[in-house]
Formats: C-alpha cells, structure tokens, sequence
C-alpha cells in the first residue's frame, strides 16, 4: 500500500511540475534540422510565444543541424525561459549573411534566462580568410552575445570556429558560464574565447577554451568576476585588457582566477593597457594555483601597448594597477623571461604580491624583468623575483 501511495505522489509531483511549464518545440514552428533550410523565423516564433508565457517556459531543439542568421531574442520575458539545444546551430556559410551588425546570436534585456547545451558553428574560416587577404569585409560577427542581460546560467555549450569573439557578457548581472568549450584555430583573428566587460558577478567555471586570440579577456566595468578550473590553449591567455584606450574609462576591481592551466598559450595571466593618459584602473587581483605548460609570457604586465605608436604622448599609461597578488604558480616558460612587470613609469604598479613562484625555462631557472613598480615577494619565488 505504501509502494503505491509513493507511485502516486510521485505522478502528482511530475503533473504539476509539467503543468507549471510551457514548452515550445522549434520544429511545431517549421524549423528544419537539415542545415540547409533557413530556420530563423521559426526559432524567432518559438522565442516570442516562450517570451510572451505567464508560466516558466522551455523551448526545445532537438537533434539535427538548424541554419540561423542573425538573430535577436530580445526580453523583457514574462518568466523564466530555458532554451535547450541538443542539436547544432549552424551560421550561413556566406559571412556577409549576418550583415554589419557585430552578433550573429544576441540575447539583449533579458532577466532569468538558461541556455543549456548545443553547438554553435559560427563558420568562421571564409571570414578569417577574407581578412587575411585584406580585400573588402564585413565587420565581422561574435557568434552569441548577452546584452543588459541579468540572472542568466550558460552551460555545456560548445562554441566552434566564430568569425570573432564566441561570447560576451556585456552588462549584465549575475551570469553563471559553466562546462562551456570554445575551439578556433590558434591563428584565427580576434577569436576571443569569453569576453566580459561593464558587468558583475560573472562566474566562469569548468570550461575548456582553444582559440586564436584571448581564452578570457576582461573589459573595462568589470567588478566581481570569478574564473575557476580553466583550461586555456591554444590562445593568448587571461588577459585583463586591453584598458585605458579612453580618457574616461570605468577600471576593473575583485577579478579571481582559480585552479587554471595554460598550454601552449602565448600569455599565462596578462594585464594590459595602452601607454595613453587615462583615469582607468586595476585592483584587488588574485591568480592563484596555476600551472603554466610551454607558455610565452607565463606572467605579464604590459603598460606600454600602442600599436603603430600612434595616440600615446609621452608613452605613459594613465591606468593605475595595484592589490594583484599571484600565489602558487607552477610550470614551464617558453621563453627565458617568465615573469615581466613592464608598468607605467607615471602611474607604477602599487601591492603587487608573489607568493610561491616556480617558473623554469629548459629545465633551468628562468628570468624576470621589473619596471616602476612596488611590492613583495612570499616564500620561494623563481625566477628571483625583482620587486
């Protein structure tokens, strides 16, 4: 009797939990699973009734291969929306298809939003190779955007071969991006694994980023940022920047990275800014248990950027970097200079904190190099440190 009074409750339980959600199907709106077949109205109908519901709502894609140009999925939405992929979303392969705009796939004002597993194939490689050639292109398109975006989980999601950054958080509050894997060509331009910028409480977890360009890079506005169990490389490392491009520029403070490993990675953990007046600023840092495999510039300040040295009187960086502290950092250097400080001789690098570092080149000491900056050294550090 019990066994089936359990049964029960247990059917009760499911036919209210269905009852309390309304689900879309991508396919009941004429969407085809083909690859060929242009299928963006029909995800765009499917977003407008889930958007319109007064329940919590679901929209479905099922296995299969869906053809989508650009697209905007734009809030607010009545509830809480999840968008469940199983299948491939696939960018036209003609890159002037998604037009000028930047995005391909944006989410734009949206509170409470989940979007749950998928691939998206932004085919990148007609794109790259127009660039390369220098002809006449397009401004080129990140394959999904989160726009004045808040409450939003993102994960195992895959994103392959965007024309440039695979996705950014830009203002938006309380983003979760967990066991998401992005995968470029080391040598595909501007193909930014995660970029973040004007937001807070952004968490970054588990995730497995290859690409062409930065695996994460961090953008002015950026408070509260959380990275942890990050795999980079190929790519150009962590890198926060580059900032102080404007005279008026809001800084980037409370950034934590986590248990990562770079491979390969041109840059292990970078801060970066141009060498121009600015009011910007960096503070309260920490890059902790971090293991470096082969890495260019395992450990890198870099206050002097100005490419083609245009726009940077007296080649001094207004951007003010202090409270970056980097603890247990282990590995291999490419290069025989693991560790550069090469900050603003107007505005020096201020607390900056080594705690256990052991960093080698061909299985011998590697060496450091410091400009205009402060601050203290824990424990065994090699190379010998020149704060």
């Amino acid at each position: 009797m019990a066994i089936k009074l359990i049964i029960f409750l247990l059917f009760v339980i499911i036919f209210i939990k269905s009852s309390n959600a309304a689900n879309y199907n991508v396919i009941t709106y004429g969407a085809k699973p083909d690859g060929r077949t242009d299928s963006t109205k029909p995800f765009l109908k499917a977003w407008a009734s889930a958007c319109r519901s007064a329940k919590a709502s679901t929209i479905y894609v099922p296995k299969g291969r869906y053809l989508i140009k650009a697209a905007e999925f734009r809030g607010p939405c009545r509830n809480r929306v999840t968008l469940q992929i199983d299948g491939t979303i696939v960018a036209p392969t003609n890159y002037w298809a998604l037009g000028n705009s930047g995005y391909w796939i944006l989410f734009i004002k949206i509170d409470r939003l989940s979007v749950i597993g998928g691939t998206f194939d932004g085919k990148g490689a007609g794109f790259w190779a127009c660039r390369k050639s220098g002809k006449n292109c397009p401004a080129g398109a990140s394959s999904i955007t989160f726009n004045w975006a808040n409450n939003i989980l993102i994960s195992g999601l895959t994103s392959i071969n965007s024309q440039q950054t695979h996705l950014v958080i830009n203002s938006c509050n309380n983003v979760n991006v967990r066991n998401v894997k992005v995968v470029a060509p080391d040598q595909s331009p501007n193909t930014d694994g995660i970029h973040v910028q004007a937001s807070t409480g952004v968490t970054i977890t588990g995730v497995t980023l290859k690409t062409g360009d930065d695996c994460i890079s961090i953008g002015p506005g950026t408070r509260n940022l959380f990275m942890n169990n990050i795999k980079c490389g190929p790519g150009h490392g962590v890198s926060i920047g580059s900032l102080g491009k404007g005279f008026n520029e809001d800084g980037v403070q409370n950034i934590t990275l986590l248990n990562a490993v770079f491979t390969g990675s041109d840059n292990g953990v970078r801060i970066k800014s141009w060498a121009r007046p600015s009011n910007s600023f960096v503070r309260n840092v920490l890059f902790q248990n971090i293991i470096m495999n082969n890495v260019q510039n395992p450990i890198i300040v870099d206050q002097n950027y100005c490419p083609n040295n245009q726009g940077c009187p007296r080649q001094s960086s207004g951007v003010k970097i202090s409270q970056v502290t980097y603890r247990n950092i282990k590995g291999t250097s490419k290069t025989p200079e693991a560790v550069t400080f090469d900050c603003s001789p107007t505005n020096p690098c201020r607390g900056i904190r080594l705690h256990d570092i052991k960093l080698t080149y061909m299985n011998r000491a590697a060496t450091s190099s410091c400009k205009n900056i402060g601050g203290t050294t824990f424990g065994v550090v090699m190379p010998k440190s020149c704060l």
